[in-house]
Order: structure tokens, then C-alpha cells, then sequence
């Protein structure tokens, strides 16, 4: 069944809303996107906003789940260009379109990694940022998955019982085959090149080095030994 004029209409200004509100962001920071400010870029009272969203916290997260869906997406693109290549292939082009898009779009980035997470969002795991957020996680997760199929990888024997669980239940939350273990070299990996792109993105290294991207690809030339990959220079 067709969504009727009225949810056509209504869906047009949820986007133009969180449009509104990404504009803000990328032209005078998080601290101006606010309810009354992005009501007036849309030509409506702030009152009239909250027919559409029931606050900011609801707005940030739909807005967060709109970057969320736009990053994994890119690195969606980037990995199934290369379908017909190797896993390292694969893997290396996700973690090179995911500093491509977060470069390109330091607000947005910075927006998505810095903005706090309110406690009533992290235990609501159908929320529309955590399913974007989850789904992003996926992209780079299910490869790894894939790979251990083939070829596992080493991986510690002694990990501590709540490191254990913890992981356990991780994994329960994105759905994938994958054993504690090799969930946590993974996650190992995944946490070390965020922490690096959140770091130049937030321009926290910028004292140290001018072109962080030889930095970037010495850290994926580690990823893939860990994961018994041969690394793979960008072309």
C-alpha cells in the first residue's frame, strides 16, 4: 500500500528538518543546533517542531542515525567494488572509504563520536541510531566473519571472564557467527583505527604530524598481519 499524501508530506519535512539541522552543524558547530534555530530554518515555530520530533535529544539521534547510514553506505560502496577481490582487499578499501568520508566530513564525524548518548538510548537497541549504528558496525564485522570461515586467524586462549561476557553479549546484539576470541583481536583492530581517525579527524595529532594518512596506512598494514592478511597499498 502507497503511504498516503499526508505521510508523504510528513516524511518531506522529517528530512528537511534533520537537513536543517545538518547545515547548522556543518556551518557553526553542534553548540547552534538547537530546537528554535532549526525551527527557524525551516520557516516554522519551535513549538510547531515538536509535532515532529518530541525534542533535541530525539532530534540528535535521528540525525546521528542519518551520518551513521551515510558513512556505511560509503563503505558499503567502497568494499563491493571490490567483490571479485581479496578479503584484504575488501577490508583495506572499507577502512580507507571510512577516513574518506570522515575527512570530508569532519563536522558530521565529530558529531556521530563525540555527541553523548543519552542511558535511555543505549538500552533501546531498536532505536533509529542504534539500528544505523549497528548496521555500520556490521560492514566491517561480517567480513571479518566471512574470513574466519576461512581462514581463522590466532587468537588469545585466556581472556578474562568479563571480557568474555561482555563480548558474548556484543555479539548477541549485532548477530553475527564469530567466536569470543576472534571478537575480540576484531574489536582490538576496529578500536585502534577508530581511536587513530578520531584523533586526526578531531585534529588531536595535527602537532604532530601535517599528513596522517602514511600513519593510517601503517596502522591497516598491522590490522592485516594480525587478521593474516597481506596488506595492500592503496592503488
Amino acid at each position: 500500500m502507497s503511504p498516503s499524501r499526508r505521510d508523504r508530506l510528513r516524511e518531506s519535512t522529517l528530512a528537511e528538518i534533520r537537513e536543517a539541522a545538518r547545515r547548522l552543524l556543518t556551518e557553526r558547530g553542534s553548540a547552534a543546533v538547537t530546537i528554535n534555530a532549526v525551527a527557524r530554518e525551516v520557516g516554522m515555530s519551535g513549538p510547531a517542531l515538536y509535532h515532529y520530533f518530541s525534542g533535541h535529544e530525539e532530534l540528535v539521534q535521528a540525525v546521528t542515525a542519518d551520518f551513521f547510514a551515510e558513512l556505511g553506505a560509503a563503505m558499503r560502496a567502497a568494499r563491493d567494488a571490490r567483490a571479485g577481490g581479496t578479503v584484504a582487499a575488501r577490508l583495506l578499501a572499507t577502512a580507507r572509504a571510512m577516513r574518506g568520508w570522515a575527512i570530508a566530513h569532519p563536522a558530521e564525524f565529530g558529531w556521530i563520536f563525540t555527541s553523548p548518548v543519552p542511558s535511555a538510548v543505549t538500552r533501546s537497541p531498536d532505536s533509529a541510531r542504534n539500528l544505523a549504528g549497528r548496521d555500520f558496525e556490521l560492514v566491517f564485522q561480517e567480513e571479518i566473519a566471512a574470513l574466519w570461515k576461512r581462514s581463522p586467524f590466532p587468537v588469545p586462549d585466556d581472556l578474562a571472564p568479563p571480557i568474555r561476557e561482555q563480548l558474548h553479549a556484543y555479539r548477541d546484539k549485532l548477530g553475527i557467527e564469530l567466536p569470543v576470541e576472534a571478537l575480540y583481536v576484531t574489536t582490538s583492530c576496529w578500536i585502534r583505527l577508530y581511536g587513530l581517525l578520531c584523533m586526526e579527524v578531531l585534529n588531536q595529532i595535527g602537532y604532530i604530524y601535517t599528513d596522517v594518512e602514511p600513519i593510517y596506512e601503517e596502522c591497516l598494514r598491522d590490522i592485516a598481519a594480525t587478521l593474516g592478511l597481506t596488506y595492500e597499498p592503496p592503488s
